[in-house]
């Protein structure tokens, strides 16, 4: 009996820590949809935890009036499909190789790999910024893609790796056997099973790269090329005064592709964390 009770009192205090941590990740992002709802009165005059009086479109209007909203949400989506396809195209494979071929000095190289994730961005910026100027590569979306492929490489190969290790080497082995080449095996097994992984891997590197600040902020200086997270700051006028309304507005326009990818991928992404994890 009184164990049962403390049970009871752990489970409640569980939920109860679990309910805090949920409150303090979500009240930031409904704080920023109700404030982009407020008319100009309401911001100015009511408190800022105060709920809209109603649904107020001017804000979503004027911020793609006074901002090029379209266009850095093409500049964005650009940049993210580039830099997506060329992680997974680059990442799968040498995973595979480094998981499944049977080469020399694997575990070195997968060393090399991993080491890129101890390596800070900031480190790199100035080196980067001559090579791109130098080859002319400033004001591009290669400049934006190039980094972002090279630094979310040693996540993706980490998270396919992990998978791979725990493939069983006897359907490859049999696929082979029947007169499979490797490409067949690789494109037809190999990343049909690794769907979820890849979800995984997708999902993980959009959030960072559609939220990306310190390339895009240094590398671009075009107007024409900036991306959504650098746009923003066409909000603060003149003396650093801000259009609150119009910037609630236009960052809940720049988050709101994160969220829809998290929430209809959300149980690949746990399934693909978990992949490998437990040998099956």
């Amino acid at each position: 009996m009184i164990r049962s009770k403390k049970n009871i009192v752990l489970r409640i205090i569980f939920y109860a820590v679990i309910l805090v941590f949920v409150v303090v990740q979500i009240y930031p992002i409904f704080w920023v949809v109700c404030s982009s709802l407020k008319t100009p009165d309401e911001m100015r005059y009511t408190a800022q935890y105060a709920l809209p009086s109603g649904f107020y479109p001017g804000n979503y209007i004027s911020a793609f009036t006074i901002s090029s909203i379209p266009r850095y949400f093409i500049n964005s989506t650009v940049v993210a499909v580039l830099t997506l396809i060329g992680i997974v195209l680059l990442g799968c494979p040498v995973a595979f190789v480094i998981s499944k071929v049977r080469i020399k000095h694997a575990d070195a190289l997968m060393g090399f790999f991993l080491f890129g994730m101890m390596i800070p961005i900031f480190a790199c910026l100035i080196p980067m910024f001559q090579i791109y100027n130098a080859l002319g590569l400033r004001n591009t979306y290669w400049a934006l893609v190039i980094p972002q492929v090279g630094f979310g490489l040693p996540m993706c190969i980490y998270l396919y790796t992990g998978f791979f290790k725990f493939m069983p080497d006897s359907l490859l082995e049999a696929a082979v056997i029947d007169g499979a080449g490797m490409g067949t095996v690789f494109g037809k097994i190999v990343l049909p099973m690794a769907k979820n992984t890849t979800m995984t891997v997708l999902t993980y590197n959009f959030v960072f790269v559609w939220n990306e600040f310190t390339y895009a902020n240094t590398f671009i200086s075009s107007s024409d090329m900036k991306t959504l997270p650098v746009g923003l700051n066409d909000f603060v006028g003149l003396f650093g005064r801000v259009d609150w309304g119009s910037t609630f507005a236009a960052i809940v326009i720049s988050i709101l592709p994160t969220l829809i990818v998290y929430f209809i991928l959300n149980k690949n992404i746990i399934e693909g964390m978990a992949a490998g994890a437990v040998k099956s």
